[in-house]
């Protein structure tokens, strides 16, 4: 699945709590759940980084299903 972006509506529908995402610009943080997300404000909590507070209009995060993500 592509990054988000803020022009990728179908995107911010899928950064829901329990949907699991990778930080485009770390991804040796792991594995990241979605805790929350209000306006494009998503709090995920990653393995190896603990709770981020993530702009997604500024910060790429890919939304994948945990059995399809390799590190």
């Amino acid at each position: 699945m592509p990054p988000f972006t803020p022009e990728s509506g179908a995107a911010a529908a899928l950064l829901t709590p329990g949907a699991y995402v990778v930080h485009a610009g770390q991804p040796d943080w792991g594995l990241g759940q979605v805790q929350s997300a209000v306006g494009m404000r998503v709090t995920v909590n990653f393995p190896h980084a603990g709770k981020q507070l993530i702009d997604a209009s500024v910060v790429p995060l890919r939304v994948v299903e945990p059995e399809d993500w390799m590190p």
